[in-house]
Order: structure tokens, then C-alpha cells, then sequence
């Protein structure tokens, strides 16, 4: 077992993000890339592939004893990993869609998960000059300063994030995805509350989103996988929120074969009357 302290876990994972951000960001702006869809019908891009290989080169170099769970690699059989107290899980670019279509919503997203649940979280968006991270007991923070060679310490370039207030008979805000369904999602809202609606691309800045208090709840309805939420889940829990399961029960992480996560719920203010918000509903997916 490493000694390595958190602090140094997190800013392995802050560099390591970057260093993928930028290369991302050179398929991005070139719009070099190739794309094809994967057997589950969600596109993958020759800048996931590129992303995923720097991330992989970065972790297994300065963490050689942490193994490495990613959404780009084949999955590790359950009964190698399941005794494992600790490891990364990586999504090299979450909201590929948002990539292809260039609209900027996307993310590197790396989270370190010790004895079954997300310990730091770190979501790099390098096209918004972006990067959201959290450890447990140390809160979340939202950095807009990017540069890989910039001198700037975090302390500087960061602000602590918090979930929005929460004041009786408001509105609430709702994170959408910009291209889904709102049906989809509304036939769990309880139309006896006002909601207004906030969209954005990538589920893990919507989640963002949420922890620094520009939207209140994000429902998830269909497939996604652990590496969608690990980082997102710290993230969001440090600033006062949750993600929980769309029967308001906890996700878990590494506890099966399936690394697929159920429906689920991004909240905000545990203030909120959430089980009169929303309706709960089940829905699991296999792999």
C-alpha cells in the first residue's frame, strides 16, 4: 500500500486531466477526429482513444500500485477487482456526443475510489477553461485558470462551490440535457412544484452545475456507467448534494460484475422535499 498522501492523489489527478485536456483539445479544434459507435450504440471518437492512453501512461507511472478501471478499457473481471481498497476510475471524455457536435459540454473525468465509494473527483471541461474537483472532507472547488505550465498555486485560481440555497415555494431548476427528451425526465416530476429548466451537455457538468448552485436536481434516465459518476459524486457530495439512485437509494461502486449504474438522481439542497418532487421509479440495466 502506497503512502502517497490525498494531496498528492489529487493533484496527480488535476495534472493528469489537463495533460488530456490537452490533447483533446487538438482534436477538437481540428476536428481531426474519427468516430464509430460502440457495441452499447454510444459513439466513441479517436480523441477518447488518445485521452484514455494519457491518462493510462500518467496514473500507471506516478501510481504503478493503484489499478485503473476506464470506460475505454475492456472491463476487469469482478473477481480480480472485487478486493480491491482502492483505484481509479476514469471516463477519458464524458459527453462525446457534445464533442462530435462541437458544442464545448465535455469532460475528462477521473475519480479515485477507496473501499467502495468516490474519495477525490476531478472533472476537467478544457473547451470552458474549466475544472471542477473535490476530496472527501475538504470540500469542492471550481478553477478557471487552466494552464498546465501556469504558476499559480489552486489556492489562487480556485473557490470553494456550494449548492444553492433553499427558500420555501421557489422554483426549482432542473439540468436537461440539450438534446433529450424533457418528457422522458418529466413524468417523474411532481407538477404540483414550478420548475424552470437549465440545459447543457455532458452529465458530469451537469452535475457541476448543481454543486456550485446553477441548478438544483438532474434525473438521469438511461444507461450510464460507474466512471459517469465517481468523480461527479465526490464532487457533488463535498458542495452539500448527493447522487443516489431513482429509488432514492445510495449507488454503489465496484460491487458486481455489471459496472452499469440504474437510473439515477443528481440533488442539490438536502433541504429540498425531494421524495415529494420526485417520483421514484426503478430501473436497472445489464451489461
Amino acid at each position: 500500500m502506497s503512502s502517497m498522501s490525498d494531496e498528492k492523489l489529487l493533484n496527480i489527478a488535476l495534472q493528469s486531466a489537463k495533460k488530456a485536456g490537452v490533447e483533446v483539445m487538438k482534436y477538437y479544434r481540428d476536428q481531426s477526429f474519427t468516430e464509430e459507435m460502440k457495441a452499447d450504440e454510444s459513439p466513441v471518437t479517436s480523441a477518447d482513444i488518445a485521452a484514455n492512453d494519457i491518462l493510462m501512461d500518467q496514473l500507471k507511472t506516478l501510481t504503478p500500485d493503484i489499478p485503473i478501471i476506464s470506460e475505454e478499457v475492456g472491463a476487469v473481471p469482478f473477481a480480480q477487482r472485487k478486493s480491491w481498497d482502492r483505484y481509479w476510475l476514469l471516463d477519458p471524455i464524458d459527453g462525446t456526443g457534445e464533442f462530435i457536435i462541437g458544442s464545448g459540454d465535455f469532460a475528462v473525468n477521473i475519480a479515485l475510489i477507496e473501499n467502495g465509494w468516490p474519495s477525490i473527483g476531478v472533472i476537467h471541461a478544457p473547451d470552458h477553461h474549466l475544472t471542477y474537483y473535490a476530496q472527501n472532507h475538504l470540500g469542492a472547488f471550481k478553477d478557471c485558470h487552466l494552464n498546465l505550465d501556469e504558476q499559480q498555486s489552486k489556492s489562487e485560481s480556485s473557490h470553494q462551490i456550494h449548492v444553492a440555497h433553499f427558500q420555501e415555494q421557489r422554483r426549482i431548476k432542473v439540468a436537461i440535457s440539450r438534446r433529450q427528451q424533457l418528457d422522458l425526465m418529466g413524468q417523474y416530476l411532481n407538477k404540483e412544484f414550478d420548475f424552470d429548466y437549465v440545459a447543457l451537455g455532458s452529465c458530469s457538468l451537469k452535475n457541476c452545475l448543481i454543486a456550485e448552485g446553477g441548478a438544483d436536481c438532474y434525473l438521469r434516465v438511461g444507461v450510464t456507467g460507474e466512471w459517469d459518476t465517481g468523480a461527479s459524486q465526490c464532487i457533488l457530495e463535498q458542495a452539500g448534494g448527493t447522487i443516489i439512485d431513482s429509488e432514492f437509494k445510495p449507488l454503489t461502486y465496484n460491487k458486481s460484475e455489471s459496472l452499469l449504474n440504474p437510473d439515477f438522481l443528481s440533488l442539490g439542497n438536502q433541504n429540498i422535499p425531494w421524495q415529494k418532487i420526485i417520483k421514484a421509479h426503478r430501473k436497472v440495466y445489464d451489461n
